[in-house]
């Protein structure tokens, strides 16, 4: 044959070609061949429809045809494009049409056996694997449909499910014993009959939300009523369930009992709020409760911080338990005197109290509350068998919220307090802002007071003691004097009472005593025996100091004053508590010719019997007893007869009298017709430096 041997008609020509056409057409198959594989398929098939087509035997053309389906080219245009290239071949080789016809019929015949054959098993596994698969899937889903249908029925939480009408159509078990109920009881109910009056509006509005398909879910705390009547509180999660449409169709709620939860968070809740004593609000409630107040700056807020007088004398006395006992009922009293519900009152601590409240019209208001807190502590405690008389001490305290702070009014209220046990205990003290402000002066002064000393802030001014015979001097007081570098020259009622209170009177009192020697000993030196006799004040606290006698000692030493030439002044007060060794100290100081005065006296006790008893050379009257004869209209026969009375006595005990705060002559008259041998005050003379106590030495002509 003329193809024979020709490489544009060998096989693998014709397998490259026909791989070619194959590859050119829509790739709606897939051949589980490497291209290798390929072309060597289609080259034997090449091959042997090249000897069929030579040798005759249609058989065999058939049988390619089936190897080419079962080889999986099995798409639309396999065939079409085979035969094609098939076709070009045979003509290029010469073969005869009819036999080419013949053995391509053949051909076609096999593919489309095959392939109908291939279709048919295809169809078959189709339909198997379709069949299986539906029954594992209603396997699965009767096993899915028995899961739910066990979680639904047995779990734990209550689970219900209703329409969009409200209608409960099925519940578990869990969510009716919850209630009361059998489940079967519950599908009568609609979702409204589980309303509780507790409910809040925005729990309903949420629900709404999820049937108008607003919300998928909500999850809120919300009580339900037990069938017996009793809250039981839940935790619930609603879900919305759709259609296939996505249109809403039915709403599963999720229950979950949290009455012992809720039951135990009520009741740390409360132990965090709550004094476990007195059952009040403690510290961080009331906190609480005056920043909500402080929210709204227009409103008006009150307080009644209240102390009990005495209380640590109950502790001390009858034991802690008497003591816990009084709180106790205190609180309960204190409870009864709220006018509001909004007024709260709260334990701050020990035996201390406030009262909040939180729409203050004005102070009327709150010094109502004060006294019917007073009225309410006036009939005794019964304790334990025994009945207690105790009072209350009440600050008032009421501002603006936009004008002051929750700390600047707690602490107004908390000083006011104090104010009230100042004044005398079992009262009320109204804020003032200008006793504050006094008192904010007076503690910064006391703080200041050691640096004051340290940088000599502290000088001396003398008042001359003049004899009310001939006004000649014969003594001077040394008067400290304070120059502060704000307030200007403070006298001594501004800070001696400071000084004996925070601890500084000692190095005061040495201060104004070694200058005041130094002083005296200069003027001594120049006038001599004509030189008055030097007073210093001396408070009870620098007595009491078992080092003062080595320091005064020390004092008259180092300057050296004569002793006969100084005098020490203590107040009536302060020789009212001087006994033992401080009372041993002056008398040892009166012997070696220091001498004593009592000073102020008159407004103490006034007891004369105690003046022979006591190291005194000088009785000082005080001022209040020589106001009272300061002109002729006011000098009453019984002012003259006590200050008479009083002179006679201290003469008789051998002492001299000195009067206090003269400022007019007609006192200096009267005192002298009385028999008063000196008097100091500003009808003489007022305090003035040393340098002019020397002037006025030096002026006067001595007798």
């Amino acid at each position: 044959m003329a193809w024979e041997g020709s490489d544009d008609v060998s096989h693998a020509g014709l397998a490259e070609r026909w791989a070619a056409a194959l590859d050119g057409g829509p790739q709606d198959h897939f051949v589980p061949l490497s291209p290798a594989e390929v072309r060597e398929l289609l080259t034997d098939l090449a091959a042997e429809l090249d000897t069929v087509a030579e040798r005759g035997g249609t058989g065999r053309a058939a049988e390619a045809g089936v190897r080419l389906a079962r080889a999986h080219f099995v798409g639309d245009e396999v065939l079409g494009r085979s035969i094609a290239a098939l076709s070009t071949h045979f003509a290029a080789a010469g073969i005869p049409a009819d036999r080419s016809a013949e053995v391509l019929a053949a051909f076609a015949a096999g593919y489309l056996r095959a392939f109908r054959a291939w279709l048919l098993s295809e169809q078959e596994s189709l339909r198997s694997a379709d069949i299986a698969a539906r029954g594992l899937v209603e396997k699965r889903l009767r096993a899915s449909e028995a899961r739910l249908r066990a979680v639904f029925s047995q779990a734990g939480i209550g689970t219900g499910l209703s329409d969009m009408t409200g209608r409960i159509i099925e519940v578990n078990a869990a969510f009716a014993t919850m209630l009361g109920y059998r489940p079967e009881e519950m599908t009568e109910l609609n979702v409204d009959d589980l309303t509780h009056p507790d409910d809040p509006p925005d729990t309903w509005k949420l629900y709404g939300g999820v049937l108008c398909g607003k919300h998928d879910n909500v999850s809120v705390e919300k009580a339900y009523l037990h069938r017996d009547g009793h809250t039981v509180w839940t935790n619930i999660n609603v879900s919305l369930i759709r259609d296939e449409g996505g249109r809403p169709q039915y709403t599963l709620v999720l229950v979950e009992d949290i009455s012992e939860r809720r039951a135990l968070r009520e009741r740390l809740h409360h132990r965090a709020h709550h004094d476990p004593l007195t059952g009040l609000a403690n510290r961080t409630r009331f906190f609480d409760a005056l920043a909500t107040a402080f929210a709204a700056p227009d409103t008006r807020i009150g307080l009644c911080y209240v102390d009990l007088d005495h209380f640590k004398n109950v502790n001390d006395t009858f034991g802690h338990a008497a003591g816990d006992e009084l709180l106790r009922q205190a609180a309960v009293r204190l409870n009864s005197c709220l006018a509001h519900p909004d007024q709260v009152v709260a334990r701050m601590g020990g035996d201390e109290f406030v009262i909040l409240v939180p729409h203050s019209a004005d102070n009327a208001e709150l010094t109502r509350l004060a006294r019917t807190v007073l009225d309410a502590f006036a009939a005794p405690f019964d304790i334990h068998g025994h009945r207690f008389a105790v009072t209350a001490s009440i600050g008032v305290a009421t501002e603006r919220a936009d004008h002051t702070t929750t700390d600047e009014l707690l602490q107004a209220a908390d000083t006011t307090m104090y104010w009230a046990k100042a004044d005398g205990r079992g009262r009320y003290a109204v804020f003032d802002a200008d006793r504050r402000r006094r008192e904010h002066t007076r503690a910064e002064l006391s703080a200041a007071m050691p640096a004051a000393l340290g940088r000599g802030e502290f000088f001396l001014e003398f008042q001359p003691i003049m004899t009310l015979t001939d006004h000649t001097p014969v003594a001077v007081e040394a008067l400290v004097r304070w120059r502060h570098p704000e307030l200007g020259v403070l006298t001594p009622t501004r800070f001696v009472d400071l000084a004996e209170d925070n601890g500084h009177i000692g190095a005061l009192g040495a201060v104004v005593l070694t200058e005041a020697c130094r002083a005296a000993r200069a003027w001594y030196d120049r006038f001599g025996a004509h030189t008055p006799v030097l007073s210093v004040n001396v408070s009870a606290a620098e007595v009491a100091d078992p080092s003062w006698l080595d320091r005064v000692q020390r004092t008259i030493d180092d300057t050296g004053i004569e002793p006969g030439r100084l005098q020490l002044e203590l107040t009536e007060r302060a020789f009212m508590h001087t006994t033992g060794r401080p009372l041993q100290a002056l008398r040892t100081l009166a012997e070696t010719g220091v001498r004593i005065a009592i000073d102020d006296f008159g407004t103490g006790y006034s007891n004369l019997a105690y003046l022979g008893r006591l190291p005194l050379h000088v009785v000082k009257l005080a001022g209040p007893f020589i106001h009272r004869i300061r002109t002729p209209g006011v000098s009453g026969r019984s002012d003259l007869l006590v200050l008479h009375t009083v002179v006679d006595l201290s003469h008789a005990l051998g002492l001299s009298v000195t009067a206090e705060c003269v400022e007019t002559r007609h006192q200096a008259e009267r005192l002298l017709e009385l028999g008063c041998d000196t008097a100091q005050g500003w009808f003489f003379h007022h305090p003035m430096p040393a340098e002019q106590i020397a002037k006025l030495l030096a002026d006067t002509e001595f007798t």
